[in-house]
């Protein structure tokens, strides 16, 4: 059990011994059935729990008055309520864990309540919290506490602990937003305990345990029950106006004064909300007058995140939310981050789907996970349901006040019309299959197809094609079975959780939802008269699991009950249940066919002798029908049928099927028709038939994947596409089916009329025996729809998909009209012409192609661009088409007449980083506007669709002022042209509304989808908007001005890429995982409106209203956060234009890039130059040359594929180069400098080493944000690191350091040269260098040999030629070059600009001349001549195979000659053959990003950002080589697999790959031994910044804690980490070490204070957290312990200073002198009793970042404190030569600094309070400052020794100064990475501690004794010695 929370220890002990009566079972909830099987234990009462029928009323039961099976803690007594006029029990205090009432006595004890929903009749005390802890038990004795509580902030799941959150939102004060208000009333808390575990944990209630009430609320009593009833209805009114509704009992009725409503003076509370089938049973049973009007409380639940298990979209956090009495308008306008959904409102008229009557006596849980459907609608049920299925989750409802209400002080709670709701009603799903295309089963009476598509359920009717669903599944559905009578089906869902429903047939509402024993159950059975199913599956194991349940009572209310489960170790691809005898089935498998019987609750099987059959794969069996049933027909991949007695258990016949067509036909030929094809055809086959004897041939035959068998014949379904029906004695073939694809299925109908079949690609169909004609019944994409188009005219459909077909479907029929097929290349968009039968598609390789769909044309291409084609659009009055690619570049093309022509190509537009969406490109509605995203993913650009004239242009970012970060924009789309506006979703979860016109914000939506949206829509009378994101549809009433409604809608299974409205506006498109069509209810306007007055739902287009939104006009920094303004739209800016040197290399059409170079001799302008609006322009008016058909038939198409053009121009603009620097690049493996303090000293005051007090002694820590930055030879034990700016060479064997200092900015990489000798280090550029540091240092000597520059911003990688002759170094993505240089002269030889940035670069080891690097979308290769001083070099560039589907390389290594190993950002590791410039073999190495690569011999070792390190086999790869396109994967395996702490970044291993040394982004350094399997950790360092250094009072240890959460504890001797305490989701910002006063020595403490409020106590000798306190509401900034060590002082960010005992977890004193200003500082320190002139023996300070310190003096003992000082900074505007505010801090005053002396405990010293940088000296005794230290900065950290007169101070400007406090001597010290945060001196006073972010430098003090004259004079404090 959890701990309890609010500073107590722990929570109730577990039970010892003692067991609750066993529960009476009933899956419905009525309470009644048979009692389950528990063994029974002692508890208060025995025998059923009839005595707790119908009501259990718990204080009397327990006699809570007499103490005896209660208890009660503090203060809890009764009192006489005025309200209720009885006895309640009023429990208060101000700590709620030490006073409670508990239930029973001791946590050894159960209760044994069994009663499904628990009543709390109790009313919250203002203004502190409540608790309420329940602790259930489940059925297997699983304990679970759920606790209810207005402390709670969020929802929490544990697997044993649930944590509601209770809020109150109408209190007096905003920041106690979750305590009840002065009025609060008496609550009625219903709790359906049943359905809180099944919802949240799926577990099955047992009985409630027991019960903890604690303070503050008065409480009445408790009741349990398992009857549902309403609080608001007595018995006497129900009798009289004859309700359907369960009253409550006399004695748990609230009384009511007569003629008012019960809802005026009290509060019902139901939870668990109740769902889809009883949606409407709350708003009958509890309901206010008739107009809706609710006065008071209603529990609400917020949408958010939640972080337990929950796979559909849009979940919902459950927060118990109470709005009070006098809510004002102002509070209920709050915004919120998500718009809310209503998941239970107890008085609002809700519609059930039968209509408002339909109502539901009895709710369930399994009501909440199911949806019942009458007409197949979808159907209006709640976010928080178990199912993903197509159904709308209405919103919360509106808050309306009228002026009568608002006048009384009354909050009115009235629905806000959005209606119909639903509004979305599933049609049609154009798919089938998902998981597998194996299961469609037909009917009893054969007139429909019940088939899965992905996660819905089919049932198709095949003579009206009408369509109805099964709707309920989260994900794919795996298998389905019906029974012989069709009326109950079973199915099951794929996924590690795998969910068993059974459906009945006729109402399609689920019976019974159950979790299957299984991982995924892959086959389903029913026994024919459907009381018996039997389930084929995996565990988790791998093992093969046979699972029997009994079905019997699901028809009656019951559940399925698991009869029986056993293991085989054999191999099960079809399992079958006989239809004579249910108890019989039988299995097949490879070489096995079993026979299997149920009998006594197990399932047992034998095997049957196959002889020589053995080695056979069986696929599928059936056994034979009525005269023929003692035979079993199985069939098998090598095209044998064997006819098994499976009574006698042996092979009656084998039989071989061979093809009667010479082999050697392709079935590639078969599978390539294309938009023409034909139906398949039947014919008739004559095949070999062998009998027993002589053995039957294993030879080559028709492989067979399934078998269906009628009374006279046995259908066949093979892999050569055919459909086979023959005579039962295999005599000859009497019809065949030829298929587009391999046959999957076969399943004959009832009366054998009809035979089914399926193929792997996705068609269904079926031979109709008597006329030998084929039906299709639907096809389907084979992989995920990647976008669609509609088309007006003639109501088609067409869509593209990653199965490499376009496809075109009539929207009236569903039925398939055209399919067309590109083999080598994947369709990414789609458009139809407005006007012309003519469709337009973009594909993966950049092409764009038109087509015909009248005319058998040859497709006409267009090839202008170079990256994968992300948008495609035609202008409605289809003039202009338009295309974007993934480099940026958009063209425009004339598409008005039937011959496309392209017009302008511009170069870096449109934002590479974009995907391929349909709202990439969008045209306004007059076809005058075209918009997109780019040239950067932040801006949106408008342009003229004629001219390309810019015409506007907004930011993005600067719109998302809520948002942390910045945000991006994702989609943009055009809404009706009166008024015109502009729809933008952007990252931050917004839908931005825009005048097209100006670019002013007219609205905005926040929260819109908990994903970024990467599709919406607008309808064209612009009522409703579609967006899409994850798997969710949200409808949204965009005529609504303010807070508009919407409705979800969910049912796909993957995520939904695309969404649109149907030509007609009566329909709604939406493609994923297959095709949805849904139909709006809500019948659109006939005519947009005539002007935005016209519309009442059309807001304003210039500005939005203040009241809306209120934006901060305040200049934002560089730091990448969001800028504080909203931005003015920028004028036109030229159109930049590149110019292309030449054509392309095999291709035509028009290409334009830019370069730095500037435009080579070679390029020209073509023909048809001019200028549009004064703008320099770059026009190419389309010839011959650029369009047309081009190339050989080939295919269905009839052209042939182009090679893809190498190299790339030189020619380009400098402006434009300069002005848009490459995007980053979204792969980790690409190096990224953290953001630092920009401040840097250029020189500081270093002297000489014979003279410096402080020396580096080591470093802690190691840069996990570089990018291989490890270096290790294990011959020569060279071990180098990086650390901030620092290169650490340490010594393995004894853990000394050396420090190489020099980089001014982050060390990025390095590279070690071959023979060792040689290290080069490189870091970024700075204020201080222009450009970027590469340091050349001789191993040897630790010297730097020499400086080069040549890169901008960073560089990626470093390599050396095999000879050491050559270095090469690539740049980061902000200047894309690659420079080489040599090492004899270190001499820049050649460099390059590259067309987009790469990742990382290596030399041949074996070609010194060769060299390689990889990135985006290419692998370029280099071949190097060398000709005395100069270098030339020949570029190569080859794309990466789009079959690869990857985007992009990043990381790569020489394996043996000539294979080049790379890794791609998909997980996959790909081999090329470097002579034959191709790939040739690729697997799936991880699933994360692989960033790391390092092959030798046959060993390849791979890292990724899955935090995986993998070592591979590849010994067979060169022979995979020889194979060529014929090469697999399958014979390079893993070896080992190591998992570490973070993503891998660097990696270095020994030549024989058996140990190596990896670095993480955790900043740890692992040693790695893969013979031992074996990871040890090497170096650790803190991920995030380090906000706190202590050390413990012995000198023997020191401690850390650092925002990534965790309190690490280091040895002082070693340095190395000892322990960690890691608190998850929380920073941790202050710590302190207890003092030895405290306790034992042996018994040290360190407190941590974190972000959250709360403050931990943590035992360094137990290593346990001993104590959690919530002292808080707000983050802890400082902590320290008192002199004593008994009382623990904290300080929060809103200036609080809390003082707490940490031995009883009590906060005894809050002192609030420095509200309003965060704490910074917090010392205590010891003196004598009465010393200046105060009483106490603790004297301590707080300083704030106000610039004020206070000194106190207490004595916590008597609880005494008294304020015996305060200082604080003279105003800046009063005095005189004050100094301008420090430009680190431009509008911050400098951190206030404050510290006791060491040496003098009554002198103060301080820093940052005056307004001069320098440090005072002030005397408590004298009341005055003493003595001043001028500085040249301001500090930022101050530290004192406590044994020399030493003072340490950090700068921001990454300086630490030590200054002698005697004799006035200062000392610089530079070496760190950042601002110097902390620095600290250890208590032995001989190490200093320095800290910038997460580096930590430690430095030895040499001396406490210095002589001056080597020091530098500085001023004197001679005042010390008097």
């Amino acid at each position: 059990m959890p701990p309890c929370p609010h500073g107590t220890r722990g929570g109730l002990a577990p039970e010892t011994g003692l067991r609750a009566p066993p529960p009476w079972q009933d899956p419905l909830g009525s309470g009644t059935g048979d009692r389950a099987s528990c063994p029974p234990g002692p508890s208060y009462f025995h025998g059923p729990p009839v005595w707790q029928q119908p009501l259990l009323n718990v204080f009397r039961h327990f006699k809570v008055g007499e103490w005896k099976r209660s208890t009660k803690e503090g203060d809890v007594a009764p009192v006489t309520d005025k309200t209720l006029q009885c006895t309640v029990y009023r429990i208060q205090g101000s700590v709620s864990a030490s006073n409670y009432l508990q239930l029973p006595k001791t946590s050894t004890q159960s209760l044994g309540l069994t009663g499904r929903y628990l009543y709390v009749l109790f009313r919250p005390l203002p203004p502190k919290h409540f608790v309420i802890h329940l602790d259930v038990a489940t059925e297997d004795s699983q304990v679970i506490r759920v606790s209810f509580s207005s402390l709670f902030k969020e929802f929490k799941s544990t697997a044993t602990w649930l944590q509601f959150p209770f809020i109150c939102e109408a209190g007096p004060r905003k920041d106690l937003a979750g305590v009840a208000p002065s009025g609060a009333r008496w609550t009625c808390l219903q709790l359906d305990l049943r359905d809180t575990l099944l919802v949240y944990l799926n577990r099955r209630y047992g009985h409630l345990k027991s019960v903890r009430l604690c303070a503050s609320l008065l409480v009445k009593n408790l009741y349990t029950s398992d009857l549902c009833f309403d609080p608001a209805v007595t018995t006497v009114e129900a009798q009289r106006a004859k309700l359907s509704v369960t009253p409550v009992p006399r004695e748990m009725a609230f009384p009511v004064p007569k003629g008012e409503s019960w809802h005026e003076h009290y509060v019902h509370v139901r939870f668990p909300s109740v769902s889809s089938r009883a949606s409407s049973e709350p708003a009958q049973k509890s309901r206010s007058p008739p107009e809706a009007v609710f006065r008071g409380h209603v529990l609400e639940l917020l949408p958010h995140p939640v972080a337990f298990s929950n796979p559909f979209p849009d979940s919902v956090s459950p927060v118990a939310r109470m709005f009070g009495p006098t809510a004002s308008r102002q509070a209920s306008s709050v915004p919120r981050p998500l718009p809310e959904v209503r998941l239970f409102c107890e008085h609002s008229e809700v519609c059930g789907e039968n209509g408002p009557g339909d109502h539901s006596q009895e709710p369930s849980a399994r009501a909440q996970v199911t949806n019942k459907h009458a007409t197949g609608n979808s159907t209006h049920t709640s976010s928080l349901e178990l199912a993903t299925v197509p159904v709308a989750l209405s919103e919360r409802p509106g808050r309306k006040q009228s002026s009568r209400d608002t006048a009384s002080g009354d909050t009115v709670f009235q629905r806000r019309s959005f209606l119909p709701d639903p509004i979305l009603r599933l049609k049609g799903v154009i798919g089938f299959g998902g998981h597998s295309t194996k299961w469609a089963v037909w009917t009893k009476d054969g007139a429909a197809v019940v088939y899965p598509c992905h996660a819905v359920i089919v049932v198709l009717c095949v003579d009206t094609r009408e369509q109805r669903f099964f709707l309920g599944h989260t994900d794919k559905v795996s298998a389905l079975a019906l029974d012989g009578s069709s009326s109950l089906l079973a199915s099951a869902q794929a996924g590690p959780a795998s969910m068993l429903r059974l459906w009945d047939f006729q109402t399609r509402g689920c019976l019974s939802l159950s979790r299957s024993p299984v991982h995924t159950l892959c086959s389903l059975s029913f026994s024919s008269s459907g009381v018996l199913l039997c389930g084929v599956g995996k565990d988790p194991h791998g093992r093969t699991v046979v699972v029997a349940w009994g079905t019997e009572q699901v028809g009656r209310g019951g559940e399925a009950v698991l009869l029986a489960k056993t293991y085989t170790g054999v191999d099960i691809q079809a399992f079958k249940v006989a239809f004579f005898d249910e108890a019989r089935m039988a299995s097949c498998g490879q070489g096995s066919v079993r026979l299997w019987r149920l009998r006594g609750g197990e399932l047992r099987s034998c095997p049957v002798d196959l002889g020589a059959h053995r080695v056979l794969e069986l696929t599928d069996l059936a056994f034979g029908q009525a005269q023929d049933a003692r035979t079993l027909y199985v069939c098998s991949r090598s095209g044998h049928v064997l006819e098994i007695d499976h009574q006698r258990m042996t092979v009656r016949h084998a039989r071989l099927l061979l093809p009667a067509q010479a082999p050697g036909s392709p079935l590639s030929q078969k599978q390539a028709s294309g938009a023409g094809r034909r139906a398949p055809a039947t014919r008739g086959e004559q095949s070999r038939c062998f009998g027993l004897t002589p053995p039957t041939p294993l030879g080559p035959g028709i492989s067979i994947s399934s078998l269906s068998v009628s009374q006279t014949t046995c259908a066949v379904g093979s892999d050569d596409g055919y459909l086979r029906l023959w005579p039962l004695d295999f005599s000859s073939v009497l019809l065949e089916a030829e298929h587009e694809g391999p046959v999957t299925l076969v399943c004959v109908s009832p009366d054998g009329l009809r035979v089914l079949s399926a193929t792997s690609s996705g068609h269904l169909g079926f031979l109709d025996v008597p006329s030998r004609e084929y039906n299709v019944l639907t096809r389907s994409h084979a992989a995920p729809v990647l976008g669609l188009a509609t088309e007006h005219s003639r109501g088609q459909l067409a869509t593209v998909s990653q199965d490499h077909t376009v496809r075109v479907w009539d929207l009236a029929t569903l039925q398939q009209l055209y399919d067309l097929t590109s083999p080598e290349e994947t369709p990414r968009t789609i458009a139809f012409h407005p006007t012309r039968p003519a469709l337009f598609c973009g594909f993966g390789s950049g092409a764009v192609r038109s087509f015909s769909l009248e005319a058998a044309q040859v497709p006409v291409q267009h090839r202008c661009h170079r990256g994968a084609v992300t948008g495609l659009a035609v202008s409605p009055d289809g003039s202009f088409l338009f295309s974007s690619c993934s480099w940026g570049t958009l063209a425009q093309y004339r598409c008005s007449a039937a011959q496309c022509r392209i017009l302008r190509v511009t170069a870096d537009m449109v934002c590479r980083d974009a995907h391929p969406t349909p709202n990439a490109l969008v045209v306004s509605g007059d076809s005058r506007l075209l918009a997109f995203v780019g040239p950067s993913k932040y801006v949106v650009t408008v342009v003229n669709t004629a001219s390309l004239e810019e015409l506007l242009r907004v930011d993005v970012s600067a719109l998302a002022l809520a948002s942390s970060r910045l945000a991006s924009a994702v989609a943009v789309c055009f809404g009706p042209v009166p008024p015109g506006h502009l729809l933008v979703s952007t990252s931050s979860n917004t839908v931005v509304v825009l005048d097209a016109a100006s670019g002013c914000l007219v609205r905005e939506l926040l929260g819109v989808h908990p994903l970024a949206c990467p599709s919406l829509a607008l309808s064209r009378d612009a009522r409703f908007l579609l967006t899409a994101a994850d798997r969710a549809i949200k409808v949204w009433d965009y005529a609504a001005k303010a807070s508009p409604g919407h409705q979800v809608y969910i049912g796909h299974s993957e995520p939904v890429r695309a969404v649109a409205f149907a030509p007609d506006q009566q329909q709604l498109l939406s493609v994923a995982d297959a095709i949805f069509v849904w139909d709006i209810l809500g019948a659109p306007e006939s005519s947009p409106p005539g002007s935005a007055g016209d519309s009442p739902g059309v807001p304003p287009t210039c500005e939005a209203s203040p009241g809306e939104r209120q934006l901060e006009d305040t200049e934002s920094g560089a730091s990448g956060l969001p800028r504080q303004q909203v931005p003015v739209p920028s004028q036109a800016a030229p159109l930049r234009l590149g110019l292309r040197a030449g054509p392309l290399e095999g291709g035509d059409g028009a290409f334009s890039t830019s370069d730095e170079e500037g435009p080579s001799e070679e390029s020209h302008i073509p023909e048809g130059l001019h200028q549009a609006s004064g703008l320099p322009m770059l026009v190419k008016e389309a010839s011959g040359a650029g369009d047309g058909a081009w190339g050989a038939p080939r295919g269905p198409w009839g052209f042939s594929m182009r090679p893809h053009p190498r190299g790339w121009a030189t020619a380009r603009s400098t402006s434009a180069a300069q002005a848009r620097p490459p995007a980053r690049p979204d792969c980790y493996r690409h190096f990224v400098a953290r953001y630092k303090s920009p401040l840097l000293v250029k020189s500081t005051s270093v002297p000489g080493a014979r003279t410096e007090r402080l020396l580096l002694k080591a470093v802690v820590g190691y840069n996990g944000n570089g990018r291989a930055n490890v270096a290790w030879k294990p011959d020569t034990g060279f071990f180098a690191y990086t650390c901030g700016c620092l290169v650490v060479v340490e010594d393995l064997h004894s853990g000394a350091q050396r420090h190489w200092l020099g980089h001014p900015e982050e060390v990025s990489t390095l590279a070690l040269s071959h023979d060792a000798q040689i290290l080069a280090s490189a870091s970024g550029c700075g204020n201080t260098a222009s450009r970027c540091q590469i340091r050349i240092w001789d191993v040897p000597g630790g010297s730097c040999r020499r400086l080069i520059s040549y890169h901008n911003t960073a560089v990626q990688a470093l390599a050396f030629s095999p000879d050491d002759a050559l270095l090469v170094t690539l740049g980061a993505y902000g200047d894309c070059t690659l420079a080489l240089w040599s090492m004899a002269t270190y001499e820049l030889l050649s460099s390059v600009r590259l067309p987009e940035p790469a990742h990382d670069v290596a030399f041949n080891p074996r070609e010194a001349g060769e060299l390689t690097c990889v990135g985006q979308g290419a692998i370029t290769s280099w071949l190097l001549q060398q000709r005395g001083a100069s270098v030339r070099s020949q570029a190569h560039r080859e794309p990466i195979p789009e079959e690869l589907g990857a985007g992009e390389l990043t990381s790569l290594c020489y394996g043996d000659a000539p294979l080049l190993y790379c890794g791609s950002n998909a997980g996959q590791v790909c081999v090329w053959d470097t002579c034959a410039s191709r790939c040739f073999l690729a697997w799936e190495a991880d699933d994360g990003e692989i960033g790391v690569l390092l092959c030798s011999g046959a060993r390849l070792v791979s890292g990724s950002n899955s935090r995986r390190l993998r070592l591979w086999a590849v010994g067979a790869v060169p022979e995979l080589r020889r194979k060529g396109a014929r090469a697999r994967s399958s014979s390079v395996f893993m070896e080992r697999e190591l998992t570490l702490d973070g993503a891998i970044v660097s990696a270095v291993f020994h030549d024989s790959m058996d140990m190596g040394v990896a670095g993480t982004t955790a900043g740890t350094l692992w040693y790695v031994s893969w013979a031992a399997g074996t990871s040890t950790r090497l170096i650790s360092g803190h991920r995030s910044k380090v906000n706190e250094v202590v050390f413990s009072p012995s000198a023997s240890h020191w401690a850390t804690c650092s925002d990534d959460g965790s309190v690490r504890v280091w040895s002082l001797a070693s340095m190395e980490l000892l322990i960690q305490f890691q608190v998850l989701n929380q920073s941790c910002l202050c710590l302190a070490w207890s003092p030895l006063s405290c306790r034992r020595p042996e018994e040290q403490q360190v407190v941590a204070g974190y972000s959250d409020g709360t403050l931990r106590v943590f035992s360094v000798s137990r290593i346990a957290m001993e104590l959690k306190m919530h002292p808080h509401r707000v983050a802890l900034t400082a902590i320290a312990f008192s002199a004593d060590g008994q009382t623990v002082l904290s300080g929060d960010k809103d200036g609080l200073v809390a003082v707490s005992r940490p031995r009883t977890g009590m906060t005894f004193h809050v002192l609030s002198d420095h509200q309003g200003a965060p704490i910074s500082t917090i010392q205590s320190t010891h003196k004598e009793y009465g010393d200046l002139g105060a009483e106490g023996a603790d004297l301590w300070l707080a300083a704030s970042s106000d610039q004020r310190v206070s000194i106190w003096v207490s004595d916590w003992s008597r609880g005494h404190c008294e304020l015996l000082d305060w200082l604080s900074s003279p105003s800046p505007a009063l005095t005189e030569h004050a100094a301008p505010p420090p430009p680190q801090f431009p509008s911050h005053p400098p951190p206030s600094l404050a510290a006791f002396c060491p040496w003098d405990a009554a002198l103060l010293v301080c820093a940052g309070l005056g307004v001069h940088p320098e440090v005072a000296f002030y005397s408590l005794r004298q009341k005055q400052v003493v003595e001043k230290i001028s500085l040249p900065f301001f500090a930022v950290s101050l530290s004192l020794s406590p044994g020399a007169h030493l003072m340490a101070i950090g700068f921001a400007e990454r300086v630490l100064r030590l200054v002698d406090c005697e004799s006035g001597a200062v000392q610089d010290f530079a070496g760190h990475d950042d601002l110097v945060q902390l620095c600290r001196f250890a208590s032995s006073a001989r190490l200093l501690f320095s800290v910038a972010h997460s580096e930590i430098l430690v430095w030895e003090v040499t001396g406490h004794r210095a002589i001056e004259e080597s020091l530098g004079s500085g001023p004197r404090l001679a005042w010390w010695r008097s």
